[in-house]
């Protein structure tokens, strides 16, 4: 017997976090039967599981995905208001996955997409400590001050305590373009940060996620990870 949220990010389908909500919009059935709420077991040599009508199993082979991702898209398969998603941008992906976290709407970059639930799960989990680097355009003239702040600790909208490295990288007229270093990866973490200190986000690209970079991928272009990617991110999450 397996957690039902489990056995969906075995199937490649959605993350744990991400099942819950598949089941709150119900469209997840078992044995004919529509979830009402997490924390369902099913059993995976006997329960039929269905994600939106289609059977869904666990995976036989795992697919690690890069995306350069634009501006002004939702990070996620699909959104009720007929936004624009990134699965728009995997159409020539042969196989079905799912994204690694989040990326705001009007944030763009790296971001991570895949159908090995376990990897997927210790990657967003502020327990493995996964480095995610950021470049930041804010209002103001961002001070070595404010990038101590920013060091010590800030106490987040969640009431948990966000802190990055920043570093500044160049003054633009009133603004300041600063790199800024996560480990944990809050919601709207940079964002809050930078605004606590006096200096609101105007522009936010994720650069880098555990070293890996979309280099040489234009805005909106994807590729496959390389094998040395994929054992970088076993081993930094403890699954080597």
């Amino acid at each position: 017997m397996i957690r039902i949220n489990k056995y969906l990010s075995l199937c490649g389908v959605t993350s744990r976090r991400g099942a819950e909500a598949l089941i709150a919009e119900g469209r997840v059935v078992i044995n004919e039967s529509r979830l009402e709420k997490a924390g369902a077991v099913v059993d995976e040599n006997t329960d039929i599981v269905k994600v939106d009508g289609v059977i869904v199993s666990p995976v036989d082979v795992k697919v690690y995905v890069l995306l350069n991702k634009p501006a002004s898209v939702m990070t996620t398969l699909h959104d009720p208001f007929k936004r624009k998603t990134i699965l728009n941008f995997l159409k020539k992906l042969p196989d079905r996955v799912y994204p690694v976290g989040r990326l705001d709407f009007d944030t763009e970059g790296v971001i991570l997409l895949t159908n090995d639930g376990d990897l997927a799960y210790r990657l967003a989990h502020p327990r493995y400590q996964v480095p995610k680097v950021y470049e930041a355009l804010v209002k103001g003239q961002f001070s070595r001050e404010n990038a101590e702040k920013v060091l010590r600790g800030i106490k987040l909208e969640d009431g948990a305590t966000g802190r990055a490295r920043a570093d500044i990288l160049g003054f633009v007229k009133s603004m300041t373009r600063v790199r800024m270093t996560l480990t944990e990866g809050r919601k709207r973490e940079v964002k809050q940060l930078c605004k606590a200190v006096g200096h609101p986000v105007e522009k936010l690209r994720r650069v880098e996620f555990a070293g890996i970079t979309a280099r040489n991928l234009n805005s909106g272009e994807w590729r496959y990870l390389t094998s040395s990617e994929i054992s970088r991110l076993k081993s930094l999450t403890g699954l080597t």
